[in-house]
């Protein structure tokens, strides 16, 4: 096993970050250790890397370990944790707008990603119409049923076993029949090459839309949570989330939850961070500060 010290440019807030994915039963998080044990894919092939925090908000670092190609594993971990992203420049830009409270608050939160793409569209396929706590057990049931446990972490199920069931197989987990369908017919055209999830990553975000959209069972908020939390696009805006409306609502003292007219006014000094302002908006409403 090799072990390697990272350091990241400051403010970085890691144990903010742990302590949102200690909330999902899928996350091998130690909050004592201040680590997570990250399932990480290569060429299909499963790595377990551990990352644990060394250091602080204002002086971040890191100890990563694991059994594996060093420079592919640390890429993604960086990749994932964001962590080659300049926080102080975001951090500087809503300084001067009307979030810049609720940055305040939450300096150093960064733009986390899915652990892989594929399962960013499942879940978010699985989580449409759910509301949080099922979502998350409807997701475990997912996981733990075709996925895999390697060293106490769950693996997300590969495209090729979800192609191969029948709805009914879904079914028995409490999916819906139409979200079976969509889960697995989605698979199917990602085994069958007719949707390259790695292409993806070099198109723009209205080509990924355009790319995504017509897939049954994959709407707006679908393409947009894969754009901001799969791909990690730094300008979503996703106007129609209720978590956001709310949010907006308490931070700038409104009777109603905002028209689609008033977030387009009160956002467009967010630009080009606008997928940052979503994320600390949601961060306002979370119950741990």
């Amino acid at each position: 096993m090799w072990e390697k010290q990272l350091v990241v440019e400051p403010p970085y807030h890691f144990d903010q970050v742990l302590r949102r994915l200690s909330s999902d039963p899928l996350k091998a998080v130690d909050l004592n250790q201040r680590e997570i044990k990250v399932p990480i894919r290569l060429e299909q092939k499963p790595y377990v890397v551990i990352v644990q925090a060394t250091g602080t908000k204002d002086a971040p670092m890191f100890r990563v370990r694991a059994n594996g190609p060093e420079e592919p594993l640390l890429s993604e971990v960086k990749r994932i944790f964001g962590m080659e992203h300049q926080l102080h420049i975001i951090q500087d830009h809503f300084s001067q707008t009307n979030l810049a409270p609720i940055f305040e608050q939450h300096i150093g939160t960064p733009l986390m990603l899915d652990f892989h793409l594929y399962h960013c569209l499942m879940k978010c396929i699985i989580h449409q119409q759910l509301n949080l706590s099922f979502a998350y057990e409807l997701t475990k049931r997912f996981v733990h049923t075709y996925g895999e446990q390697i060293e106490g972490v769950w693996f997300d199920p590969l495209p090729e076993t979800i192609a191969s069931l029948e709805t009914d197989d879904l079914r028995k987990l409490q999916f819906s029949q139409r979200k079976a369908e969509y889960v697995i017919d989605v698979s199917k055209r990602i085994v069958s090459g007719s949707l390259c999830l790695e292409e993806l990553h070099d198109l723009s975000d209205l080509e990924v839309e355009e790319r995504l959209l017509p897939i049954r069972g994959i709407g707006p908020w679908t393409v947009q949570n894969v754009l901001m939390n799969g791909l990690g696009r730094p300008n979503l805006f996703p106007m129609a989330d209720i978590g956001i409306q709310n949010a907006i609502k308490r931070h700038f003292d409104l009777p109603e939850k905002p028209t689609k007219e008033e977030m387009s006014a009160l956002s467009k000094e967010w630009t080009p961070y606008l997928s940052y302002a979503s994320l600390y908006l949601w961060r306002s409403i979370e119950t741990d500060k």
